[in-house]
């Protein structure tokens, strides 16, 4: 196949450790990374007083809140909001396994984007394993409907994204980006893209209990007048989409593998991405497991379908 893949599972070099607030819960929070064994997949542990302390996999299966963040495991219980800017950045660095401890209830929002994520994992070292990478590779066309939005999965010879978004505010207005998806490309065109939200709904969110900790340090904010109220301006020009595509990135890491396919979506969010993984994991005909092998000495590595334990994380 004409795409880079790597063969080989990988983890952290070394624990690290970053603290920040919660964007909506408004509070400090600490949260510890550490190296895991192949097949781990990345878990997540609470370690506040209060906590059950039980592993909550990073998978679509455990996707509980999909209102304005992604979280997983049971609101009631143990749980963790607001992991798909994290997510984005494990998946398109190609960190599979890993052991994150937190204590409290909301991944930290750094600057809104992922790109402290991305420096703390270059800084920390990526360790390969000796256990082969698995791969879910679209067979077919899968798409999914929500009003007048829209998500798809097509087979793609590589990992591409491609997201349309379109918005009444003239600050935004309809934006597209495509890219051809790996390391290099999120960490340059993708990381550095931040939250946005309009400062005309922030008393409506404060109320339901979301954007507590939203400020200017941490978000894109469009005032009354439709023009960015952020001092430094803009990162990307386009850095709205750029933003939706981390989100999209970070949500479809939850299927537990990488996927061989393209992602589109026209006016996505995290309910759609989420509804969009689930609907193509639920049809065993729509993709395939396959892994990387290398036939002879020399030559590149080619793909070949294997058999998926029934344990398998993409298994709804």
């Amino acid at each position: 196949m004409g795409i880079d893949l790597l063969e080989y599972q990988t983890t952290l070099d070394a624990r690290f450790s970053l603290s920040g607030i919660g964007v909506h819960s408004g509070e400090s929070v600490s949260i510890h990374f550490n190296p895991a064994d192949a097949d781990t997949g990345i878990v997540f542990q609470r370690i506040d007083e209060n906590a059950e302390g039980k592993v909550i996999r990073a998978l679509a299966a455990e996707v509980g809140e999909t209102d304005f963040c992604t979280g997983l495991g049971d609101t009631s219980g143990d749980h963790v909001a607001t992991v798909e800017h994290l997510m984005a950045a494990l998946s398109a660095m190609g960190i599979d396994n890993a052991a994150i401890e937190i204590d409290g209830g909301e991944v930290p929002i750094m600057d809104g984007s992922a790109a402290v994520f991305v420096e703390a994992f270059r800084q920390a070292g990526i360790r390969q394993l000796d256990v082969k990478r698995r791969y879910i590779r679209i067979k077919k066309p899968v798409r999914i409907g929500m009003g007048n939005s829209w998500a798809e999965f097509l087979p793609h010879d590589g990992t591409r994204f491609e997201v349309e978004i379109d918005f009444e505010s003239p600050a935004i207005g309809r934006q597209a980006f495509a890219v051809d998806m790996n390391a290099e490309v999120f960490a340059r065109e993708i990381a550095r893209a931040r939250t946005f939200g309009f400062i005309k709904d922030v008393e409506r969110l404060w109320a339901a209990g979301f954007a507590l900790g939203s400020s200017l340090e941490n978000s894109v904010v469009i005032g009354e007048d439709h023009r960015v109220i952020n001092m430094e301006g803009l990162r990307y020009e386009d850095e709205f989409v750029r933003h939706k595509m981390l989100d999209a990135v970070g949500d479809l890491a939850l299927a537990g593998a990488r996927f061989i396919g393209c992602f589109r979506s026209y006016r996505g969010g995290h309910r759609l991405n989420a509804a969009a993984l689930r609907h193509l994991l639920t049809d065993p005909s729509a993709f395939e497991i396959v892994e990387t092998t290398r036939r002879e000495r020399g030559r590149g590595a080619e793909m070949i379908a294997v058999n998926a334990p029934v344990y398998a994380p993409w298994v709804l």
